[in-house]
């Protein structure tokens, strides 16, 4: 995968006038549309797809941004399932479907290629432990309209394992996948005729997109902006506004999605767009444990939280003192988060323009990935 880290020139006249266009220009926020995206990936992790699971790492941000650009009211939940074959380390690996994009990323961050032999993979149960195991909702009952988009993508460069007697074939996981209200896509990873076979027959019986794509998953682009930076800086200042609580390894799970933005360079300012977009100014992480939020959003009272489960600092305050503290730390995250906000807009209109610039790269994961969301996310079913 060839990696290309582009910086523009930005002039101060660019700039004002995007900074112009992004307020000037703003439509009104559109009514909630209640809609609710699911989307899953099931990729192969053998050592052939090791740049492809590099470059994924690298722009599943970008493609959360992608959906919540095109819907900013729409709840959106990701899964992940990575599998292999007989034989290796694991057969599958399954991340339910979750609001927090955070955890999944971290989950994601450590899949390393590894493992394979024989070219079939276990893609038939990979694909049955994403269509049963991952939590999907039901379809809207007594609804003339499904508000609720399930898309899930197998990522791949070898076909299935036809020959495993335990297997559920895949023509059987497709029609359940269909029955439940999920759209099947395929994206073969290099040539091999055999794959493209298969992977093309799934797409046509899942209703879905078939994409090919490299080996390596095509040219990845990450542009540099000028707004980066002051993105990092306004988020290290928020991360500081998160009070963890519950137990100690939820306390800790909090501890490492603030650290997160210090280890995801360049893909920093993507994590703190996606989460101001979605998070409304109320969220600094994705899930739950923000003592913050918890109350802002009445998910918890902090009179009733039991003391144990308070970070250490806090179990030594008063009531007065806690309720104090808490408050604090919202107003600073109020402020914080709207000068985050104004930037990101900021940040958002220049990548617009460059991308514009840039050449259509038709055959990149990211593109095939965003194709695909654009076109299903909006569609009726």
């Amino acid at each position: 995968m060839t990696f290309s880290l582009r910086r523009f020139a930005f002039s101060a006249l660019s700039l004002f006038s995007l900074a112009v266009t992004a307020h000037a220009g703003e439509k009104p926020a559109p009514e909630a549309s209640g809609q609710r995206v699911e989307v899953a990936f099931v990729l192969d992790t053998t050592g052939s797809m090791a740049h492809l699971i590099d470059g994924a790492k690298k722009k599943i941000w970008s493609i959360a941004n992608a959906i919540v650009d095109q819907n900013p009211d729409a709840e959106l939940y990701f899964g992940l399932v990575g599998y292999r074959d007989l034989g290796d380390d694991y057969v599958t690996r399954r991340f339910p479907l979750t609001t927090d994009l955070q955890g999944i990323y971290a989950s994601l961050l450590n899949f390393e290629a590894d493992g394979g032999g024989d070219t079939p993979e276990s893609v038939n149960e990979a694909l049955d432990v994403a269509v049963t195991q991952l939590g999907w909702s039901d379809k809207d009952q007594g609804q003339t309209e499904d508000r609720t988009r399930r898309i899930l993508f197998l990522v791949g460069d070898a076909p299935p394992h036809m020959d495993y007697r335990q297997d559920r074939k895949y023509p059987e996981v497709i029609r359940e996948a269909l029955a439940r209200g999920i759209v099947v896509n395929t994206v073969q990873a290099g040539d091999l005729r055999s794959t493209e076979k298969v992977w093309r027959e799934m797409a046509r019986l899942g209703h879905g997109d078939y994409h090919a794509i490299p080996q390596d998953g095509g040219r990845v682009v990450i542009i540099v902006t000028p707004f980066d930076e002051r993105i990092r800086e306004i988020q290290f200042r928020l991360n500081k506004t998160v009070i963890p609580y519950g137990s100690r390894i939820k306390q800790r799970e909090v501890e490492d999605k603030t650290r997160q933005y210090e280890a995801a360079v360049p893909a920093a300012a993507e994590i703190s767009s996606f989460v101001s977009k979605s998070g409304k100014g109320s969220k600094v992480i994705t899930g739950s444990g923000d003592l913050v939020d918890a109350v802002h959003t009445g998910k918890a009272r902090l009179g009733e939280i039991p003391v144990e489960e308070l970070p250490p600092a806090m179990q030594k305050m008063s009531a007065a003192e806690r309720e104090r503290y808490v408050a604090e730390r919202r107003a600073e995250r109020e402020k914080l988060s709207g000068e985050l906000g104004e930037i990101v807009l900021l940040r958002d209109a220049y990548l617009k323009e460059q991308s514009a610039r840039e050449p259509v790269e038709a055959d990149s994961f990211d593109r095939a990935v965003k194709e695909t969301l654009k076109n299903q996310v909006g569609e009726k079913r």
